[in-house]
């Protein structure tokens, strides 16, 4: 028992240590962050500017980047905003130079922007998989490109790829969000292979649901208030879901280690598992997924509507609160 005790407080003390030197990993570092002005983009800039991080957020909305900034200042943190259309790459390079020429620097870069699309595969079109490869996919692509010669001169560099659950196990309505990031999880697993010799990390998340608020700014096509109701209500739900700000811990804790893989929430650690060790079980179990999933009337309209614009009357607040109560306080 003495044993025990002893070793317990051994690996307390390990882990407060451990845990005060990672404080001071992100120290004077220039950190960018996209889709860094509200949702989990807020929440990493939130928790690497705690650590002392300057913190470079790129969005393409002034003014949610001036709320962010203001969030920001307010905890005593270090930023600057960079308004970019992040679907095309000359934006891009030009917010890169834009930075380095501000802070001189560049330590690290986390694809985290993107957008979410549900729907049935016959209501999406060729338009809503081009947005959601440029904006997950090419974004991250030619963001990289553009950071790659100023990360290769910090000592502690670091790629953090936004993917999600859904770029290893699809699901049903959510076609062009599974697709491009998958192709996110091939892209960044790739290059850690080819960057870890120059001491490079890079790190590729796989979120399950998270509590940012941004079911309110997901879209939705055909039955959208039932596609919106599904979809909130899961998010709120805590073992489903798991919140932005602890998301965000565990993905600047994964920076700081130079993890290459980092899996985040319970639902998501195990559907990862069944998808590996029993695939047609995670087939069986889409398949019946899509059976219960709204379906669209006749003649639905292929336009897409935001979820402030999709809630229905019928849905009970109760079911979202937990989603609902995230709204303002990243943002969304």
């Amino acid at each position: 028992m003495v044993v025990g005790v002893g070793l317990a407080a051994a690996y307390g003390v390990g882990k407060l240590i451990s845990r005060r030197k990672s404080k001071g990993r992100f120290q004077d570092r220039v950190v960018v962050i996209t889709g860094g002005s509200r949702g989990l983009g807020l929440a990493l800039g939130r928790e690497f500017g705690s650590r002392g991080a300057i913190v470079a957020l790129v969005a393409r909305d002034e003014a949610e980047l001036n709320r962010a900034r203001e969030d920001l200042s307010e905890r005593g943190i270090r930023s600057a905003a960079y308004v970019c259309d992040l679907g095309s790459a000359d934006p891009i390079r030009a917010a890169i130079a834009a930075i380095v020429a501000d802070h001189g620097r560049i330590d690290a870069v986390v694809n985290n922007a993107g957008t979410m699309l549900v729907a049935p595969f016959d209501l999406m079109d060729d338009g809503d998989f081009k947005t959601a490869m440029d904006l997950h996919f090419w974004a991250p692509y030619h963001l990289i490109r553009a950071a790659l010669p100023h990360l290769r001169k910090s000592e502690c560099a670091r790629i953090v790829n936004i993917s999600s659950i859904g770029g290893h196990v699809a699901v049903p309505h959510m076609a062009p969000y599974a697709a491009s990031k998958f192709a996110l999880v091939g892209f960044s697993d790739a290059l850690r292979g080819e960057l870890a010799a120059e001491g490079i990390r890079v790190t590729t998340v796989a979120p399950g649901l998270m509590r940012t608020g941004s079911h309110v700014n997901a879209l939705f096509k055909g039955d959208a208030a039932g596609e919106y109701a599904w979809f909130a209500t899961s998010a709120s739900l805590p073992a489903l879901s798991v919140s932005a700000s602890r998301a965000a811990r565990q993905i600047v804790d994964a920076a700081v280690a130079g993890r290459g893989e980092l899996t985040i929430g319970f639902a998501a650690k195990n559907a990862r598992i069944f998808q590996a060790l029993l695939p047609r079980v995670i087939s069986a179990f889409t398949v019946l997924a899509n059976r219960l999933l709204p379906h669209p009337p006749p003649n639905a309209s292929h336009s897409a509507e935001t979820g402030r614009e999709s809630r229905s009357s019928r849905l009970p607040r109760a079911f979202t609160w937990l989603a609902d109560r995230a709204i303002p306080r990243f943002n969304e």
